[in-house]
């Protein structure tokens, strides 16, 4: 039997969250014909104007439970914990709790190409974009990068490939999210101070697979061991990857190329030579987006043609400037200890400033980089302490309150031949907006240093 199309239309729908994805969720439950309410603890929004003319009821300041008994449905932003009282209530009435990743995709018209993991996924969801857009195919790039996917709805074709970016968040709030390429490219631990435990978070992981069938490609990072484990339960077809010809992999970088294993020995997709990003981290992503994007038909040319001139993202190992034999790079991405290890790993004579707000982990875990790799440590923010008793035994560790103390002070450390790195291994929100505001806080306070005298 046919599974009727998904309609909202004279349906009330909660919308929790005024974020970006919960805005864009709410104007396209709108123009879809549903009755929609926006809640959110905020006492005001900058996009209330335009929702409300729109159509949307605006609930802010605060949440009302009785837009939960009385919805039929909840759309949850990605921001929003799903174990609010309220949410828990909705449920509990037997009411359809769903994201806003799982409720665009329900009218999403194109194959969809997903990819998740605790690092790497904004760089290798860019790098498939311009591989696709190279190869002719007409794309879409969205999610937990850039655009919500709800806003990308309406410009949705049979042969558009949307390419998102799946965070946690997004994805522990599917329930029929079927991508015909997911992607993990790796494993560990992060954004415990949102889910319950580790265990929570794979799980939420782990969901990219939940519906797929035989006719759809599972990708996975052969080099992360957490990641093969994950994905033993999958019904696609699996495609392993990894830097190294290890054997037991179908994509692999070595001998100056990315190859692909066939049955009639290795054939070439890319040249190393077109890659431009540092580290060994950076350059597995860009083997995923290989791998990713020949599954999806781009050639060898348009594989390369999309590295021309690819030199990484805003905030992602990016390089900021010179004063004499300085480098400074920031990495405000690096929210993880995991990331934080990789971006360490890819200098030497490091002073990495490290700490913001603790979200899980051990700062213990960066001891072995920091030995191999480091020169110093600044530590910032909340998790300032743990930084300290975690590393003070392995390279000096110094405290700063603000970031310009900070820049200066790992200055002083890496002068004459160093790399001042901003690498937090922790979230941003105890001192910045974001991520993005500590990079641009970051780049400015070096550019403050270099002028000077």
């Amino acid at each position: 039997m046919t599974t009727p199309p998904f309609s909202v239309s004279g349906r009330q729908v909660l919308v929790v969250g005024a974020a970006r994805s919960g805005v864009a969720a709410a104007h396209l439950l709108a123009r879809r014909g549903a009755a929609v309410t926006l809640t959110d603890r905020k006492p005001a929004i900058p996009e209330a104007a335009a929702l409300q003319a729109a159509g949307v009821r605006l609930e802010l300041g605060g949440h009302v439970t009785q837009s939960f008994e009385t919805a039929h449905l909840v759309v949850m932003s990605p921001g929003v914990p799903l174990e609010l009282p309220e949410v828990r209530r909705a449920r509990a009435l037997g009411i359809p709790v769903i994201g806003e990743l799982e409720l665009a995709s329900r009218w999403l018209r194109g194959p969809i190409v997903a990819i998740t993991g605790t690092k790497g996924k904004s760089t290798t969801t860019t790098l498939v974009g311009r591989m696709l857009q190279a190869a002719g195919r007409r794309v879409l790039v969205g999610g937990n990068i850039g655009v919500p996917v709800s806003a990308q709805v309406e410009a949705s074709t049979d042969d558009t490939v949307h390419v998102i970016e799946a965070s946690s968040f997004q994805l522990e709030a599917t329930d029929t999210f079927r991508p015909w390429i997911a992607a993990l490219l790796n494993f560990s631990p992060d954004h415990l101070d949102r889910h319950p435990d580790e265990r929570a978070y794979a799980a939420a992981k782990t969901r990219i697979f939940a519906n797929q069938q035989a006719q759809d490609w599972a990708v996975i990072n052969a080099d992360s061991p957490e990641a093969l484990q994950m994905s033993q339960q999958t019904r696609a077809q699996v495609v392993r990857y990894g830097i190294d010809d290890a054997g037991a992999v179908e994509v692999h970088a070595n001998r100056g190329f990315v190859w692909q294993r066939t049955s009639e020995g290795d054939v070439p997709l890319l040249p190393l030579a077109a890659v431009h990003l540092a580290g060994r981290h950076m350059l597995s992503n860009v083997v995923a987006a290989t791998t990713i994007s020949h599954l999806a038909g781009a050639t060898g040319a348009s594989l390369a043609q999309a590295l021309d001139g690819f030199t990484g993202l805003e905030h992602v190992m990016e390089p900021v400037g010179r004063r004499g034999g300085v480098r400074f790079v920031n990495d405000s991405k690096a929210t993880n200890i995991d990331a934080a290890a990789r971006s360490i790993e890819s200098f030497d004579k490091v002073v990495a400033i490290v700490g913001g707000k603790y979200k899980g982990g051990d700062f213990a875990d960066l001891a072995a980089p920091l030995r191999a790799h480091g020169r110093a440590v600044v530590a910032i923010g909340e998790a300032r302490p743990l930084v300290k008793a975690a590393l003070g035994d392995v390279v000096p560790v110094v405290e700063a309150g603000t970031l310009a103390e900070a820049v200066r002070q790992a200055w002083d450390l890496a002068v004459p031949d160093g790399v001042v790195l901003l690498a937090p291994a922790c979230s941003s929100f105890d001192m910045f907006q974001d991520y993005a505001d500590r990079g641009l806080r970051f780049k400015e306070e070096v550019q403050r240093l270099i002028a000077e005298p």
